[in-house]
């Protein structure tokens, strides 16, 4: 079965504020997405909005997967039906190892009817799939001991992040600037270590502003977001351009797009001087 994730004339407001303007979008399994655009424009928006996060209200739209109703499911709901996001800032949980939080989530995910306190994936089985995936991505094995994101670095907690990919096998996943806060080395890791995962396996929509992270995972469509709405969408070819140079010619063949760009830009910055 081909899985789709479609996303029709999307709007979503934080408070009483509007972000994204009638979005539309589908993303089909085995094609990888990239979602480019300047600061402010409603990138991450649109991933928060897709996981269900409550501070994001659709007011308008739908987002369906398979012909089901996402808006419908709690965030638990929609990562038990294959619809996975890393985090930009992921959350820090103290006291929870990484490995026990991963064998609780590998299992939900594969057996979405399970209830709390129902059997788990088998230790040894666990155990076993856990460090090949962990030695696939290069990563130590005391890494599996250690608190979720608790002290990690930057590149440590994106590192994290992929190693759920790697485990849950989403259907669809959004990777909200997974490239934020690395080096070029752990970019450029990163983008192996999503290429290694088999992103052919899943639909993946990435939200990037680094050529390094799509090196490995060439988009088959790239959309450029400005003013929360899709304002352009093209190859490849397109993510090489923004890279080369910038989104002047964007900004200048959207002139309405790049107004309201500039109004969410300052309004966030009134917010922010509050």
């Amino acid at each position: 079965m081909t899985h789709v994730l479609k996303i029709e004339d999307l709007h979503v407001s934080v408070g009483d504020k509007p972000i994204l303007r009638g979005v539309n979008l589908t993303l089909n399994h085995g094609e990888t997405h990239a979602l480019m655009g300047p600061n402010g424009s409603g990138k991450s928006t649109l991933g928060l909005a897709i996981m269900g996060h409550p501070g994001y209200e659709v007011t308008s739209g739908s987002i369906t997967l398979d012909g089901k109703d996402v808006l419908e499911m709690a965030p638990d709901e929609r990562a038990r039906a294959g619809i996975f996001m890393a985090f930009q800032r992921p959350m820090a949980i103290p006291g929870v190892k990484m490995a026990d939080f991963l064998r609780h989530a590998t299992t939900n995910v594969r057996r979405p009817d399970r209830k709390e306190g129902e059997e788990l994936i088998p230790m040894r089985e666990f155990r076993k799939e856990l460090r090949e995936k962990m030695e696939h991505l290069r990563m130590d094995s005391e890494f599996a001991r250690r608190y979720v994101n608790d002290g990690f670095s930057g590149g440590e907690m994106k590192r994290a992040e992929i190693l759920q990919l790697a485990m849950l096998q989403p259907k669809f996943a959004v990777l909200d600037e997974t490239d934020s806060g690395l080096d070029a080395d752990a970019v450029r890791l990163a983008s192996e270590s999503i290429a290694d995962i088999g992103h052919q396996k899943m639909g993946l929509l990435i939200i990037t502003h680094h050529d390094k992270l799509l090196e490995h995972n060439p988009p088959d469509f790239t959309h450029v977001m400005l003013g929360g709405r899709l304002v352009e969408t093209g190859g490849k070819e397109l993510a090489e351009e923004l890279h080369q140079h910038g989104y002047d010619r964007i900004r200048k063949a959207y002139p309405d797009a790049e107004a309201l760009n500039q109004k969410l830009l300052a309004e966030e910055a009134e917010e922010a001087l509050a």
